[in-house]
């Protein structure tokens, strides 16, 4: 069973350095990262901040960057955001993440595993 899935942002985290963060895995949850994240006082205050705290759990790696906190999930664009959000109910479902492909040549449609990262 896979537990740590590649991904790359469409945008990208951008440092305090002027350098952009691209590139990142992220690890299957786990109950205790949703559980630890319902406690967090953040979220206790503002219930919203929910999906920061799971992401910057479930994110281990992004780019250079030493750590993935919580500022670091708040600073992201939307898109990357909305992307990081989608990835993680899509590899946190019970089936493999999957999307449907339409052979070009037969049109036969069939289901392949979803690929996070951007080749070339």
């Amino acid at each position: 069973m896979q537990t740590v899935y590649d991904f790359e942002l469409p945008k990208g985290y951008l440092d305090e350095k002027g350098e952009i963060h691209k590139r990142g895995k992220m690890r299957l949850a786990t109950a205790g990262d949703e559980i630890g994240a319902l406690r967090d006082p953040r979220v206790l205050s503002n219930p919203s901040y929910l999906s920061i705290v799971v992401l910057s759990s479930v994110v281990t790696e992004l780019g250079e960057l030493p750590a993935v906190v919580a500022s670091v999930i708040e600073n992201l664009y939307t898109a990357d955001l909305a992307f990081l959000q989608d990835m993680y109910q899509r590899i946190n479902t019970i089936d493999t993440p999957t999307m449907q492909a339409t052979c070009p040549e037969c049109g036969h449609i069939f289901d392949v595993p979803i690929n996070f990262t951007r080749e070339g």
